[in-house]
C-alpha cells in the first residue's frame, strides 16, 4: 500500500504523483469579524509572585541512529508560569514531508501546516471562520467558541517526530515496533526530562495526519498503556488493514480502558471510507471510539484549518481528563 500526505491529490498502489499544494495566506482578521474575547481568557504576558512567565519557544532534537534510522524532533514549548506543567501530544506528519527527510520533515506541523498559527488563534480565545480557511460548518464554529469561552485553550507540549517511511506498505503492524519502542523509551522519557511535561500516561496524547495519522495509530496501540489519548486526521489505511486495527483496539481497551481513540476525516478526503470502515468495525465490537468528519480535502488546506484545530483541542482537553468538544 502506498500512502499520501495531505500534499498529494490522489493515491493508488503504485508511488503517487505529488500534486501542486494550494498556496494559502493565512488571513489577517477584520474588526467587523472579530468577536470579543471570552472573560475566561487570561493574559499571556502577566507575572505572577512566582516570577515572570516563560516565553513559547521550540526545542530541536536530532538523534543521529535509532532503530528507523536518522530522526529529527522538534519540541514546541507554550508561554508558561515558572513550574507549570502541561500534558504532552506527539504529532506525526505526513507523507510529503516524510520525503524532505529527518530535519526538514520534523517541522511539517509548524512550516507546512502551519500549527503555530493555529496556536496563537486558539490562545487568543476565539476563532472565525477564516481560521479554518473555510472548511467549517457554522455549527461546529458555534460550539468550538462556546467551548473556549467556557474554558479557555490551555496548552499542549507538542512533540512533533519525523514520520519514518519504513511504516508504509503491506501488514503495517509488522514494521511499526521500532517506532513504538522510539517514540516509547527514547522520546517520552527525553521529553520528562527537559520539557514542562506532566509525567502521567493519562496525560499523553498521540496523533497525526494522513501516513501520520496511521504511525499514530500504530504506535498507540501497540503501547497502549502509554497514553491518555489516541487520535488520527484522515488515516492512511487500506481496507485489508481493518480487521487487524480492529482487534488491536479491543485488546488495546481491554488494556487500559480509559484511553479516549477518535478518529477524523472529512467530506473529501480519499480515506474517508476506510476511516468510515474502520468506525463501524469498531462500534460491531463494541470498542469506545468517536468519528468526526468535517468539511475539507485531503490537503494542506485541511491540515492548517480543521485538522491542526481539531487535534489540538481534543487533546487539550482529553489529558486533562475533560469532555471533547
Amino acid at each position: 500500500a502506498v500512502f499520501c500526505s495531505c500534499a498529494i491529490a490522489a493515491c493508488s498502489r503504485s508511488d503517487p504523483e505529488k500534486a501542486p499544494g494550494v498556496a494559502v495566506v493565512a488571513p489577517e482578521l477584520s474588526a467587523a469579524t472579530k468577536p470579543a474575547p471570552p472573560a475566561s481568557a487570561t493574559s499571556r504576558d502577566a507575572e505572577t509572585e512566582a516570577g515572570p512567565r516563560e516565553p513559547a519557544h521550540e526545542l530541536t532534537w536530532s538523534f543521529d541512529a535509532t532503530e528507523v534510522g536518522p530522526m529529527g524532533v522538534v519540541v514546541s514549548i507554550p508561554e508558561h508560569n515558572p513550574g507549570e506543567r502541561f500534558p504532552v501530544l506527539i504529532a506525526f506528519h505526513g507523507l510529503g514531508e516524510a520525503k524532505k527527510g529527518p530535519e526538514r520533515g520534523a517541522r511539517g506541523w509548524l512550516d507546512d501546516y502551519w500549527m503555530g498559527r493555529a496556536l496563537e488563534r486558539l490562545n487568543r480565545g476565539f476563532l472565525v471562520r477564516e481560521d479554518f480557511l473555510g472548511f467549517v460548518e457554522e455549527q461546529r464554529l458555534a460550539s468550538i467558541n462556546q467551548g473556549l469561552k467556557s474554558r479557555a485553550y490551555a496548552g499542549l507540549v507538542v512533540v512533533t517526530p519525523y514520520t519514518p517511511t519504513v511504516i508504509r506498505g503491506e501488514r503495517p503492524f509488522d514494521n511499526a515496533p521500532p517506532l513504538a519502542r522510539f517514540v516509547n523509551d527514547v522520546l517520552l522519557p527525553r521529553v520528562v526530562r527537559e520539557t514542562p511535561a506532566l509525567v502521567a500516561p493519562q496525560a499523553t496524547g498521540v496523533d497525526g495526519v494522513s501516513l501520520g495519522g496511521r504511525a499514530a495509530i500504530l504506535v498507540g496501540l501497540l503501547k497502549p498503556e502509554r497514553f491518555g489519548a489516541l487520535g488520527a486526521l484522515q488515516a492512511a489505511f487500506d481496507p485489508e488493514d481493518v480487521p487487524e486495527i480492529v482487534e488491536r483496539a479491543r485488546r488495546a481497551l481491554d488494556e487500559n480502558p480509559e484511553l479516549k481513540l477518535r478518529l477524523v476525516s472529512s467530506d473529501d478526503d480519499y480515506y474517508l471510507g476506510v476511516n468510515r470502515a474502520i468506525a463501524r468495525a469498531l462500534r460491531s465490537a463494541e470498542v469506545p471510539h468517536s468519528l468526526l468528519v468535517v468539511p475539507g480535502p485531503h490537503a494542506y488546506e485541511f491540515n492548517r484549518g480543521p485538522g491542526a484545530y481539531e487535534m489540538l483541542l481534543f487533546h487539550d482537553r482529553v489529558l486533562r481528563g475533560l469532555p471533547p468538544l
